[in-house]
């Protein structure tokens, strides 16, 4: 059998590719070659993942050798942030930021969220339809609601936008993707600069004033956090918002359980991650020390995939995993990861995610796909699924 490659492409998103489901019945740790012609190891059963994910013999230092890359270039970020850092040195950069995620504080958030998602929903019914769902709904609340947190100015959405887009991209050319990464650094850049002299009252600026006060303020470090939580606040946010919202528009009966009762809106939000799980092949691994895995022994320095979405569809673990439940309460899914990586902003999402639904079918319960579910163009060669466009009527 020849060694299959990845990434691979996701087209329709109801349908698991065949390399995810063969490999977790079959051979659940499985050789691959990636675009660079490197070989590395895809793990796609759930226990398996998990490991992956939270065993210390596994690193996300993305400049240790044999790490795993999914470009054919040098993908290579311009600065560190924590996605790429081990042990203490990922335990404090995360503790500098984690009080901005904490529960307590996205609850309070709840009303801002509220109040921008019905904002959208007025303009929307206020224009003509059909309408496509991603630029007025999917992708203005996650980015709206991110710039007010870092203190980052909206008018530049587009900008931010045009330019993640191509840094999620695959299709994106190693040197457009480095021209895009220059742009970021040197935008990001001027604004934490702006920041030193007039630090404001938003994660960025109390970011600044509290490692000031600690003595640890590192200039570059902020750069990189206040990139890496634009990118990760919006993109992955507005993806699922646009897939979950195709989810439910195509399994009306699941609809009807969550448009008859709001209460099980939270439990519906769990099962969409867990369906769609957009951020299959993000966290990224290399083995720093010999480990068995499945039967399969991963050498020190062999990259390592672990794959979200096999994981999230392993049938010793989810009932007929292939069915979207909006009744299954499996909160125990790794679409945010698992271990100390898992995602930062998760209670974050949750929030934006059940406001948004609860509200779009509340206020527009006649909501239907303006086009075939065929149409749909689907980001399948994106580094987080979703969809291009999610034209609607109603």
């Amino acid at each position: 059998m020849s060694t299959p490659e990845l990434p691979v492409a996701r087209t329709c998103p109801f349908t698991q590719p065949e390399l995810h489901a063969r490999s977790s019945d079959e051979e659940p740790v499985t050789r691959v070659r990636l675009p660079n012609g490197s070989r590395a190891w895809f793990v796609t059963r759930y226990e398996d993942v998990r490991t992956v994910l939270s065993d210390p013999r596994f690193s996300s230092d993305r400049e240790k050798p044999g790490f795993p890359r999914l470009s054919r270039g040098n993908d290579k970020e311009p600065v560190r942030t924590m996605l790429g850092m081990d042990a203490e040195e990922h335990r404090a950069a995360r503790g500098g930021v984690l009080g901005e995620f904490t529960l307590r504080r996205v609850n309070a958030l709840r009303p801002r969220i509220q109040e921008i998602v019905d904002g959208l929903i007025d303009d929307l019914l206020a224009a003509s339809h059909p309408a496509d769902l991603v630029p007025s709904l999917a992708l203005p609340v996650p980015s709206l609601l991110i710039c007010e947190q870092l203190g980052v100015p909206y008018v530049d959405h587009a900008f931010f936008q045009e330019n993640t887009e191509k840094l999620f991209s695959r299709e994106t050319p190693p040197e457009e993707t480095a021209a895009t990464y220059a742009r970021l650094h040197r935008y990001f850049d001027e604004l934490i600069t702006a920041k030193e002299a007039a630090p404001s009252d938003d994660l960025l600026g109390r970011q600044i004033t509290e490692s000031r006060a600690a003595g640890t303020y590192d200039h570059a470090y902020l750069v990189g956090l206040a990139f890496l939580l634009l990118a990760a606040g919006h993109e992955s946010t507005a993806n699922m918002i646009s897939v979950g919202v195709l989810g439910l528009l195509e399994n009306p009966r699941q609809l009807r359980l969550i448009a008859a009762d709001q209460g099980k809106t939270p439990v519906a939000v769990e099962e969409l991650l867990r369906f769609f799980s957009i951020t299959d092949t993000v966290p990224l691994r290399v083995a720093l020390a010999d480990v068995e895995l499945g039967g399969v022994l991963i050498k020190a320095g062999e990259g390592v995939l672990p794959s979200l979405y096999a994981a999230n569809w392993d049938r010793s673990v989810f009932d007929s995993p292939d069915v979207l439940d909006v009744e299954r309460g499996a909160r125990h899914h790794v679409a945010f990861g698992y271990g100390p990586h898992q995602c930062l902003g998760q209670n974050l999402a949750r929030a934006e995610l059940e406001i948004v639904f609860e509200t779009l079918f509340r206020r527009i319960p006649g909501l239907k796909l303006a086009v075939d579910v065929d149409e749909i163009p689907t980001k399948e060669k994106a580094s987080v699924y979703g969809l291009y466009r999610l034209p609607v009527t109603w």
